[in-house]
C-alpha cells in the first residue's frame, strides 16, 4: 500500500510509529512536523522520516493518513485547525493519546466533514524519549487500542490498521468512555498514587533524615512512574477529569476498609485483604506488554571493588545485549552489594542472565 502519510510530533511515539509505516509499506512518503525544528531535522537525517514541514496545515492537506503524536491538549488544538482545512477525501487522521472522551468529542466537526478519524492509543513506552529513543519494535506486542466512532465504517478501520500494520501490535477495538475508564484504572491512577507516595515520603523526610538513603531500593522502585513527564500527566488527568475522580472515591472507600481492619485489629481479615490481593496479582499476565511500560530489571550480587560495573557491563558489550539503565542498591550493609540493570524486553534479560553465568559467578535474580 503507497501513500503519504504526516505524522505530527516526532517524539517517540511518531518516531517509531513512522519507522514501522516505512518498514510495512515502502513506497509510502512519510512527512514529519515538530515544533523543534532541530528535532524534525534529526528524524530525516536519521531516515526515520522522508522529509519534513515547517508548517502542517498545507501537508495535511495532501495526506493519505495523518496522525498525531503530540500530548493531549495541543492533540485538541491540532483537531480543530485540521478540521478548518480541505482535507483530502478519503483520508484517515488518528491520534496516539492517553485519553479519548474530549479528543472524540473534538474529532466531531472532522466526522462531519465526512473525514475519518479513529482515535488511537499505543500502549507502549521507554524508559527513554525523543526521537533518538525512537525504535521499530516498540510496539511489537502492545495493545493498540482504537476507539472509533459507531459511524466509522469497519472498512476504515481496517485499513488503519493495514497502515499501522508494522507496528505488529495486538489491536483492541473499545468505545472512548471505556478507553477512558480502563486506562484511568490501570495507568493514570497508579501513576497519581505514585506521585502521592512521593510527596508523603518527602514531607516525612524533613523529621525522618532516613527516608532517602532507605527509599533507595524498593521504594524508588514501585514509584518509579512518578518520574515521568509532569507536563503530561497534567494534561491527561485534566482530560481525564470525570474518570479520575470517580475512581479517587473508590479509593479512599477502600482505605476506610483498611483503616478498620487496622483499627479493630482484624488480623484475619488483614490475612485475607493481602492474600486476596496477592492472587490477583499473581494471576496477572506476566509476559504480555501492558499499559504501564514494565520494567525487565536484573538483580546482580558483585563484590564492591573498582572496575566491577564496567566487567559487567563488558560482558554483555561481548553479546551485544543494550541496556535501558543501571544502578546500584546501597541499602545492605554486607560486602556484597546489588547492581540493577534494566532492559528493553525480558527477552534482553533472560539473554543477560546467561550471559552473566557464563563470564562468571555473579548470582542474579529477576525483578518482579
Amino acid at each position: 500500500m503507497e501513500g503519504r502519510i504526516l505524522i505530527i510530533g516526532l517524539g517517540l511515539i511518531g518516531g517509531s510509529l513512522a519507522m514501522c509505516i516505512k518498514k510495512a509499506h515502502e513506497g509510502s512518503r512519510i512527512i514529519g512536523f515538530d515544533l523543534r525544528i532541530e528535532d524534525a531535522r534529526l528524524a530525516r537525517t536519521l531516515g526515520i522520516i522522508d522529509d519534513f514541514c515547517i508548517q502542517y496545515e498545507e501537508e495535511a492537506q495532501q495526506a493519505d493518513l495523518i496522525i498525531i503524536a503530540t500530548p493531549v491538549m495541543e492533540s485538541e488544538k491540532i483537531i480543530k485547525t485540521l478540521a478548518s482545512l480541505p482535507l483530502k477525501q478519503g483520508a484517515i487522521v488518528t491520534d496516539t493519546g492517553s485519553t479519548k472522551g474530549k479528543i472524540t468529542l473534538s474529532a466531531a466537526e472532522l466526522l462531519q466533514k465526512g473525514i475519518t478519524f479513529i482515535g488511537g492509543h499505543p500502549m507502549a513506552g521507554s524508559h527513554k524519549s525523543g526521537i533518538t529513543a525512537a525504535k521499530e519494535i516498540l510496539f511489537e506486542n502492545a495493545f493498540y487500542l482504537l476507539t472509533p466512532d459507531q459511524q466509522i465504517s469497519s472498512e476504515k478501520v481496517v485499513l488503519l490498521k493495514e497502515w499501522l500494520r508494522g507496528t505488529n501490535a495486538k489491536f483492541i477495538e473499545i468505545s472512548p468512555i471505556q478507553h477512558d475508564y480502563i486506562t484511568g484504572m490501570v495507568s493514570h491512577f497508579p501513576h497519581l498514587i505514585a506521585a502521592s507516595l512521593v510527596h508523603q515520603a518527602e514531607k516525612l523526610s524533613v523529621t525522618q533524615s532516613l527516608i532517602p538513603r532507605l527509599a533507595a531500593g524498593g521504594f524508588r522502585d514501585i514509584t518509579r512512574i512518578a518520574s515521568s513527564s509532569p507536563e503530561m500527566w497534567r494534561d491527561i488527568l485534566l482530560h481525564n477529569r470525570d474518570q479520575l475522580l470517580d475512581l479517587l472515591n473508590d479509593w479512599e472507600k477502600e482505605m476506610e476498609i483498611v483503616k478498620q481492619m487496622i483499627a479493630e485489629e482484624n488480623g484475619e481479615g488483614i490475612f485475607g485483604y493481602f492474600n486476596g490481593a496477592k492472587k490477583f496479582r499473581d494471576g496477572l499476565p506476566a509476559r504480555e506488554k501492558g499499559a504501564i511500560p514494565a520494567f525487565y530489571d536484573l538483580y546482580v550480587d558483585v563484590p564492591d571493588y573498582p572496575g566491577v560495573i564496567s566487567e559487567i557491563t563488558g560482558f554483555l558489550a561481548k553479546e551485544n545485549i543494550s541496556i535501558t539503565n543501571i544502578r546500584i542498591i546501597e541499602t545492605r550493609e554486607e560486602i556484597y552489594g546489588v547492581l540493577v540493570i534494566s532492559f528493553q524486553t525480558d527477552e534482553d534479560r533472560q539473554k543477560a542472565a546467561s550471559c552473566i553465568a557464563h563470564y562468571s559467578n555473579y548470582a542474579t535474580s529477576y525483578g518482579s
